[in-house]
């Protein structure tokens, strides 16, 4: 029988004792209920270490579950700095990759801007030349008739 089994049956035993009129009082077997509260103290260390255990292991389960739901806070907000460091680093990255091709491009049109000119330069120095030559050769080509004649 356990404790809250002996403590019903004692509270039956009150409720169907021989009541003494005009006192509210109840006449009890003596044996039975001193026979009755032996049965509860011997039950009674069983069912308080068994309360006991139970707290214990409560407490012993929200200690590990504070533990574990910290934990898993930890590696949450290590994983956003991560997370957050990366993203960072992309930025940045990005950041010097669009600085690169910005200059880069800038000194792709400047070369090209520059081999314009020089390809010009040479041009009109091929044409000045081309011209001195047409002119030479037609300087001679006279020559040549004024010689025949």
């Amino acid at each position: 029988m356990n404790i809250l089994n002996l403590i019903d049956t004692l509270e039956d035993m009150i409720e169907n004792g021989s009541s003494i009129p005009f006192s509210g009082k109840v006449l009890l077997d003596k044996d039975e209920i001193t026979e009755l509260i032996k049965e509860i103290r011997i039950q009674l260390p069983d069912e308080v270490k068994q309360a006991q255990w139970i707290k214990e292991e409560r407490n012993k389960i929200l200690v590990e579950a504070q533990q574990e739901a910290d934990r898993l806070i930890q590696n949450a907000k290590s994983r956003a700095e991560e997370l957050v460091e990366k993203d960072e680093i992309v930025r940045l990255a990005k950041e010097k990759a669009e600085g690169i091709i910005s200059i880069s491009e800038e000194s792709a049109k400047d070369i090209k801007v520059a081999s314009i000119q020089y390809a010009d330069d040479i041009l009109e120095k091929l044409e000045k030349n081309t011209l001195e030559v047409i002119s030479l050769l037609k300087v001679n080509r006279e020559e040549l008739k004024n010689m025949n004649l």
